[in-house]
């Protein structure tokens, strides 16, 4: 292993070398059981006597932070003292209010019963099929170019996403309005910094989608919760100052409800009376599982008012990082221009592989075959929360991967008392930072196996009448 060592002035150098070896095991940078450099290679690296690093060893030894072994080399000690690595003195640099204001990412869980939010079934996934693609398109001369690819996307990608979301959704959209994005969250983070000024209003809806309120409040914008009600988001309650609205007309997060048609036209007209863009967010409407699916915004919309955003994190897997989004061409220079600034573009291999996935049929196919399998869930679920549940009532939906229960159970003790029984759920308060006073959970169904339904919901029941 190499090890950075620094020497300054003609002073005690063996003590330098002892100094900042201690440092690098005390911080855990050399860990119990690496192997260090040989003394003499060590010496000819810092230009010093093999002596000069041979006094630091034995002292490092003599104190039992190094072991030596006969023909095998100088070892960091299996126990040394450890601690944890100092701060800097004095008060550092702080980031702005809205970065120091964020919650903690929660640390990673894996409950027995796994009803929450946003995960698919990764054993659905078709695994085999993805890896001859990806093998594929390594093998590819324009996997392996030196230069740097188009920020929007490759052009087979964008083509392929535009004939699928056309046929799918409806979408009125070619290869060259499309730009390929590391999922949602940064095609909405594009959209911010492209369109939103510090100070700017932004509407979202209330309850609504948790990340995307935090990031347009971190580039500075003016969040503005906006109510939804049985038929989506009401129109007659937006500010006249926004300058954005974001909202999820086809499955509202996190209840579920659908936009209405006459909502949807709403909308269009105030954006065009008010110069407002309106980013429709398309989540989770990949899987239906009754009624027919509305037109989306984009598709009705004659102005160039609407960007629309898709991920393949739910219709596939999160750890893809693949999403897109769809802009009126006055915007997509800019877009462009920001997905160059911020990160480039998408890893290419999984670009290629996923433009033969959907040109080969096989993501149409995966979605046929998931959303079975989910309906299968779907049903279960809401048919034994309204047989068994007294104490939540389910709100409809007919999309997603979650539906959305209203109860008056104080929810933190629900919550807690669910995971220290095995069980990972949602409540309303959690997904959303401001509610619009609804008090409730969601219960996905992407991760929870079928056969662990029933057990599942009946240690929830319990958590709720423990109450």
């Amino acid at each position: 292993m190499d090890v950075h060592v620094t020497l300054t002035g003609r002073g005690d150098l063996a003590a330098q070398i002892y100094r900042q070896l201690l440092d690098a095991v005390l911080d855990g940078r050399l860990r119990p059981g690496e192997r260090l450099p040989p003394s003499r290679e060590l010496a000819v690296s810092l230009a010093v006597s093999r002596n000069t690093v041979a006094a630091a060893y034995d002292r490092l030894t003599a104190e039992g932070f190094l072991v030596g072994r006969v023909g095998a080399g100088t070892f960091v000690g299996e126990h040394p003292v450890s601690r944890a690595r100092s701060a800097p003195g004095g008060h550092g640099v702080l980031p702005r209010a809205q970065w120091r204001e964020l919650p903690e990412r929660a640390e990673p869980w894996r409950p027995r019963f796994d009803f929450r939010v946003g995960v698919p079934d990764v054993e659905l996934f078709p695994w085999q099929s993805w890896r001859r693609l990806v093998a594929g398109a390594l093998r590819w001369s324009a996997v392996r170019s030196a230069d740097y690819a188009d920020p929007a996307g490759s052009p087979e990608l964008r083509a392929a996403i535009a004939r699928h979301i056309g046929l799918s959704r409806s979408v009125r959209a070619g290869a060259d309005d499309v730009v390929v994005t590391a999922g949602a969250q940064q095609a909405l983070d594009l959209v911010s910094r492209v369109l939103v000024d510090p100070g700017d209003v932004v509407a979202v809806e209330e309850p609504g989608y948790g990340p995307a309120r935090a990031l347009f409040a971190a580039h500075g914008a003016k969040v503005v919760g906006v109510p939804v009600d049985a038929e989506g988001l009401d129109v007659s309650r937006l500010p006249a100052r926004a300058r954005l609205v974001y909202t999820t007309p086809s499955h509202q997060f996190p209840l579920g409800m659908a936009m209405s048609a006459a909502r949807r036209a709403a909308l269009l007209e105030w954006a065009t009376r008010a110069g407002a863009v309106v980013v429709e967010d398309d989540y989770d409407s990949e899987f239906r599982f009754s009624d027919r699916p509305l037109q989306p915004l984009q598709s009705l919309d004659r102005q160039g008012r609407v960007v629309y955003v898709g991920t393949f994190s739910k219709t596939l897997l999160p750890l893809l990082r693949l999403g897109f989004l769809v802009a009126p061409a006055t915007l997509r220079p800019a877009l462009t221009a920001a997905r160059q600034l911020t990160d480039w573009h998408s890893e290419l291999a999984g670009q290629a592989a996923l433009a033969r996935f959907i040109d080969e049929g096989l993501l149409a196919r995966h979605v046929r075959r998931a959303g079975r399998e989910y309906g299968r869930r779907h049903a279960l679920i809401a048919a034994t929360v309204e047989r068994d549940f007294a104490k939540a009532r389910l709100i409809p939906s007919a999309a997603g991967l979650h539906v959305c229960l209203d109860s008056d159970v104080p929810m933190e003790g629900f919550a807690r008392r669910a995971r220290e029984r095995g069980v990972g759920v949602n409540t309303i308060e959690g997904l959303c930072p401001d509610t619009g006073g609804r008090t409730g959970f969601a219960l996905g169904f992407g991760a929870v196996r079928f056969d662990d339904i029933d057990e599942g919901l009946a240690v929830l029941r319990g958590c709720l009448e423990d109450e």
